[in-house]
């Protein structure tokens, strides 16, 4: 049952999509720089930065909200 959400910019977007469409945009330094979290300075990837942000509610919430402020 799938429910429309018209005022989530998030609705029908991976924490995959989102990381990876920063990724291209800022890369991986420019990243660090908005956010610091380890994840992204030592030695990123998308599979470990993913596992720490699905363990990590603040972070994020903080990479969402950058994908809001980016691409909104």
């Amino acid at each position: 049952m799938s429910q429309e959400q018209p005022n989530n910019p998030l609705h029908g977007l991976t924490l995959e999509k989102v990381l990876t469409r920063l990724v291209e945009h800022f890369g991986w330094g420019g990243l660090y720089q908005k956010i610091r979290v380890n994840c992204f300075y030592s030695d990123p990837s998308i599979k470990s930065s993913l596992k720490f942000l699905r363990k990590t509610q603040w972070a994020r919430d903080k990479v969402e909200a950058l994908y809001i402020d980016t691409f909104s």
